[in-house]
């Protein structure tokens, strides 16, 4: 039990235990008396156990048992007191009691603490005849620690058991710890001659030698014996193969290491994670963490502390808080402090932005054990939790659970239905908040005017623009933007701006919209314009705003204007382009025939061109037949996502038009090999105030054959 109380530093429990000893008669008991002071010493009451010694002192036992004395002294070694500690010691030997090799192992590990190692090796040599392995082990240690690593070396030489597996860990980890990493490979080498049998920790100090010495030839020699001597399942061993491998820059090498483990540790994930850290690779860190979790392995502090330095890297406030937030949690349930409706809410709001819903839905079962699962404020973050973690459905079915349902908990399921391309479904649940008796704010009519924007639902929009029109609310800032960009997006640029001409204020998104809009509207030099008129009136542009025009540009074909905005944006206005601003200006160069000077420009990109830009530069190769420059362009798409159909359907594309047939003969030959298939392309329609939607190819219309006798007549005419 007094075992028990030490491992679990449970102070109080060992007081409990300690009055029961008394009132027993045991308190001279020399075993229950070790286990006591040791209890308190683990407790921390250095006092306490102190006292249970002092009481000791002139009893029999004390005079006969080291291991009392070894428990105090250890103690006030523990707690920093080194010299009560040797005083104690000194005690001992002036009371006739012989030291152990416990007794000096525990002073062996003091040394450089005011106490001199040499004059303790005196002493074993003096008194001691038949010297233990681990004393021998200990007094090698003292050496490398106290800066005297060539002393251990000597000591080592002189060891009658040279397979002592102990001293050959300790002499390889102390010369590492000495910088003297060239040493500790040779030390190594001299273990394997000797047939030293390695255990699993007998690579860590070889291994952190190797990154310190950058001996990556030695530390792939070391990885060959690791599998050599049966290892190749450790996953300790492999944590600190990973280790070396990420310090030496090869990350790669690293991840074959992390993959080859079927059951990872903690320690294994976290040196992954730290890999990533350490290279610079934040969002493949942050990755390997969502697969941490997934695989239901909870996080520790080093783990913690590596995410929240990738908080800081990408800038993700909101995740760093998220994090926070779960620290909070954790040390509350340590603490057992029981959360409230208000806690709970909380909890789940700050775990959203860890977008991981195996970890919300461990969150909601915490919700639902502790009855707060009717509570509208912890259903509403419970819905805006799945809702951004992409699981529209189970946050439809805590909406549909809620047996009181607050104007908050409807804007929650608005918006996750329109964030995840639902827009039908938050349409459709409008006309219910006023069956309800509730009045729509803001935010309610944003989600839906969002909504109406993503199909271009022009008569629903309408509806509920005269709707605003008698609430009156349309002086929000928030709703007019909404309704400004839903115009835009059903092609009616005039009632746009005729909303952006009476607003009282503008805020930069009222301007980026309706830049926008004339810019989708094939309308550059209005987009121009209003630009310039945003500039007069003291609003700052930022990246959506270049995006906007440069988008201009493209619809209208203002090729030097384009170029020049691009030249400005960084120079004149200080805003570094990010992915989408090249896509536009690899666009707008292509489809003005100026191929050479698009594929120069990705070229010449400081940041890594992804998919859509090489896409963009092959629809251009195509539109003007440029098959040399489109085979390049193509093979750099497959290469970047060799499994996505759409890439090589491109390819064929390009190839049909030119007219090379075995070519594209070629390429669906490929496709079907691995068999790899386009998704078909989707559009809407309104027509009768009913929004459908269709495929390309589709027959599931009762009126198939009409529609496709239709398309071909109007083809035929067009051609006419």
């Amino acid at each position: 039990l007094l075992k028990a109380c030490a491992s679990l530093s449970n102070f109080h429990y060992g007081q409990t235990l300690h009055s029961t000893i008394i009132v027993l008669g045991l308190q001279f008991d020399p075993f229950i008396t070790t286990s006591l002071i040791n209890m308190y010493v683990k407790c921390g009451s250095l006092g306490d156990a102190a006292q249970v010694f002092d009481q000791l002192f002139w009893s029999e036992a004390l005079v006969q048992d080291v291991t009392i004395w070894n428990s105090i002294i250890y103690g006030f070694f523990k707690c920093s007191h080194f010299k009560d500690g040797v005083v104690q010691f000194r005690r001992m030997l002036l009371m006739g009691i012989r030291p152990d090799a416990y007794s000096l192992c525990i002073l062996l590990g003091r040394c450089g603490d005011g106490i001199d190692g040499k004059q303790i090796h005196g002493h074993i040599v003096r008194n001691v005849f038949n010297v233990d392995p681990y004393l021998e082990t200990a007094l090698i240690d003292m050496y490398c620690c106290c800066d005297r690593p060539m002393d251990a070396w000597r000591l080592l030489d002189k060891l009658e058991d040279k397979h002592n597996v102990v001293a050959w860990n300790v002499m390889i980890g102390g010369f590492c710890e000495n910088g003297l990493w060239v040493y500790s490979l040779e030390l190594y080498t001299l273990a394997k001659n000797e047939d030293v049998e390695f255990v699993s920790s007998s690579f860590s100090s070889t291994l952190s030698a190797c990154y310190q010495g950058e001996a990556v030839g030695f530390g792939a020699m070391v990885h060959c014996d690791v599998i050599k001597m049966g290892f190749g399942d450790d996953p300790y061993v492999y944590t600190s193969l990973l280790t070396m491998y990420a310090k030496c820059r090869l990350v790669e090498d690293a991840e074959r290491v992390f993959d080859q483990i079927p059951h990872k540790v903690i320690e294994l994930w976290n040196a992954m994670i730290s890999a990533y850290v350490g290279n610079g690779f934040a969002y493949e860190a942050l990755d390997v963490y969502r697969r941490m979790r997934l695989s239901k392995i909870p996080p520790d502090c080093f783990t913690m502390s590596n995410i929240l330095s990738c908080s800081s890297m990408i800038g993700s406030y909101g995740f760093g808080r998220s994090l926070h937030a779960e620290l909070v949690k954790r040390e509350m349930e340590a603490e057992g402090v029981k959360p409230d409706s208000d806690i709970m809410a909380s909890v789940i709001s700050a775990s959203t932005g860890l977008e991981n819903v195996y970890l919300g839905c461990q969150i909601h079962g915490s919700v639902t054990k502790s009855g707060f699962e009717m509570d509208v404020f912890v259903a509403s973050s419970l819905i805006d939790m799945y809702s951004k973690c992409g699981f529209p459905e189970m946050a439809g079915n805590v909406f549909s659970g809620m047996q009181h349902k607050n104007l908050v908990a409807w804007n929650s399921i608005l918006s996750c239905y329109c964030r995840n391309g639902l827009p039908e479904l938050s349409i459709g649940l409008f006309p219910q908040i006023v069956q309800q008796g509730l009045y729509p704010d803001s935010v309610s009519i944003t989600s839906v005017l969002v909504a109406v924007s993503s199909i271009a639902a022009l008569l629903k929009g309408k509806i509920l623009h005269g709707y605003l029109l008698r609430l009156k609310i349309l002086s929000d800032i928030q709703v007019e933007n909404a309704l400004i960009d839903m115009y835009v997006k059903c092609g009616l640029l005039k009632y746009a701006e005729r909303i952006f001409q009476n607003m009282g204020q503008k805020n930069l998104v009222s301007w980026n919209s309706m830049i926008s809009g004339y810019g989708s509207h094939g309308d550059c030099l209005g987009a121009m314009g209003l630009f310039d008129e945003m500039k007069r009136s003291g609003i700052a542009s930022d990246e959506v705003t270049f995006l906007s025009l440069f988008s201009s540009c493209n619809h209208s074909g203002f090729v030097k204007e384009g170029q020049n905005l691009f030249q400005s944006m960084r120079v004149e206005y200080g805003i570094e382009p990010n992915m989408d601003h090249y896509v536009n200006i690899v666009d707008l160069l292509g489809r003005a025939g100026c191929l050479d000077d698009a594929y120069s420009f990705v070229r010449n990109m400081p940041i890594e061109p992804d998919r859509s830009v090489w896409l963009c530069l092959l629809c251009a190769c195509r539109a003007y037949h440029n098959v040399g420059l489109g085979e390049v362009v193509a093979h750099k798409l497959v290469n970047l996502e060799p499994s996505r159909g759409s890439n090589y359907v491109q390819l064929m594309n390009l190839y049909g038009e030119a007219e090379m047939w075995d070519n594209a003969a070629n390429i669906r030959a490929l496709m079907k090999e691995r068999q790899l298939k386009k998704s078909p392309g989707c559009s809407w329609i309104e027509v009768r105030n009913r929004v459908d939607a269709f495929y390309s190819g589709d027959s599931s219309s009762l009126r198939t054959t009409d529609i496709y006798e239709t398309l071909s007549t109007l083809r035929r005419n067009m051609k006419k």
